[in-house]
Formats: structure tokens, sequence, C-alpha cells
């Protein structure tokens, strides 16, 4: 779990901050006791500029507990305010990681599907057809490799539904590594799912400047895998 002392921050300028989130960090307080991550980077902030009192931080979007990568703040309330309207209007790009098993056919593709998310189980169920309660969920999907029992996916979510990465490679027969809750046949040791928010890219909401923000996964054969599919990529 990150803490003040180890936080892994990816960029830091006077309106924004990026962290890496471990698979253990819960973004916001969920009423268990656990200190959120968006407590430990304002608990960092507060150390590292000696302020009298508790930094402002703002949360602009959420990973899920399981998940890791990047997650960005905002240090001031104009950030605040212009990077939510950023997400609302869907002008920031995310590109996530994920190790599915086995694989996943078509090899690449763009899924259009309406998620419907149940309170009670905490969880979202996909359909092809639109309905009540029903919101539409749009994201492209690549397979970029492959090891001896497991594929290696990149995609780029258009919208920002609950669970619908997770939700919605279930729903295509390939289901993340560890993520029980849709359809892998057993847990990681460490709680985690192979999920991983690798880049973020989006206009400086203060300086105007295009921005790519990356996020080195943890340490895991199956991420060190990853990266080197990726560098041979490129």
């Amino acid at each position: 779990m990150s803490t003040a002392s180890n936080l892994q921050v990816l960029y830091e300028d006077n309106h924004i901050i990026a962290v890496n989130k471990r698979s253990s960090d819960i973004v916001q307080g969920d009423g268990k006791g656990d200190k959120s991550l968006c407590e430990v980077v304002a608990e960092y902030l507060t150390k590292k500029y000696n302020k009298p009192g508790k930094a402002f931080i703002g949360t602009v979007h959420r990973l899920d507990r399981p998940v890791s990568g990047v997650i960005l703040y905002a240090k001031t309330s104009k950030a605040l305010s212009r990077l939510t309207t950023m997400f609302r209007h869907r002008e920031v790009q995310k590109t996530y990681w994920a190790v599915v098993k086995p694989d996943i056919d078509p090899a690449e593709g763009h899924v259009l599907n309406y998620l419907k998310k149940n309170s009670k189980q905490n969880k979202s169920y996909a359909y092809i057809n639109p309905g009540k309660e029903r919101k539409e969920a749009d994201l492209i999907y690549k397979k970029v490799g492959e090891g001896d029992h497991y594929s290696f996916v990149e995609i780029m979510p258009k919208s920002g539904r609950h669970h619908q990465i997770r939700v919605t490679l279930s729903w295509l027969g390939s289901p993340i590594k560890g993520d029980v809750k849709y359809g892998a046949r057993r847990t990681n040791d460490n709680a985690s799912i192979h999920l991983h928010a690798r880049r973020i890219d989006f206009v400086h909401p203060v300086k105007k400047e295009t921005m790519t923000i990356i996020a080195p996964p943890q340490e895991d054969p199956l991420w060190d895998k990853f990266l080197s599919i990726d560098l041979n990529r490129r």
C-alpha cells in the first residue's frame, strides 16, 4: 500500500500531480478505515511543502482497488474544475494493459455494448441492446502478444462506465487474470487483478500543453513480459 514516504510520483507541477497507484490502494475512502490514496497524496504534499494545514487535493477520476496505474489529481480548484469538465466531455484518453486467459478473439476490435450496474453486488452486466438503466459503453482493444498461458491486450476506453473493461473482456470470453468477479478461475495471491492504467493523454488544464504520463507496472513476471513486448513494438 502507498504511503507518503513511498508514493511513486510520475509528474507534478503547481496545478496537478500524477501518481502510480498500487493494486492495494483505494482511491477514496470507503468507510472501512483504510487510508485512501487521496489522503496519502495530501499528506505527501503537506510534508513536502511544509504546509501549516492539510494540502488541497481534488479527485478527478478513479481506478478500482485491485487495479494499478496512473491516477491524476488536481492541486488547485481551477485545475479540478477544468479536469472534471475534460473527463466529463471525454477529452482525456486513457490506455490500459490487461493480461487475459486464454486468448481474445478477434485479436482486435471496437466494442459497443450496454452496461447495467448492480449496486448490491458492486458488479456490472453487459448487454448487446440498450434497455432500462443500461448505459452505453465504448472501447477499442488490441492483442499485442501472448505467453504460454495468457494473452496481452491493450485497451483504450472511450467511455468511463463502472467496471467497463473488466466486464467487457469477460463478455468477450477473455476474463482478466485474477478477476474472479468477472470469470477468472482463481484470485491472484496479492488480491490484485492484471489490469493496469498504463498511460493518460490530455491537455494540461492551465498550461494548455499536450501531456502524456506513463506508469510502469508493478514487478511481476507477466507485467515484465508485457513490457518486453511493448519495447519490441516500438
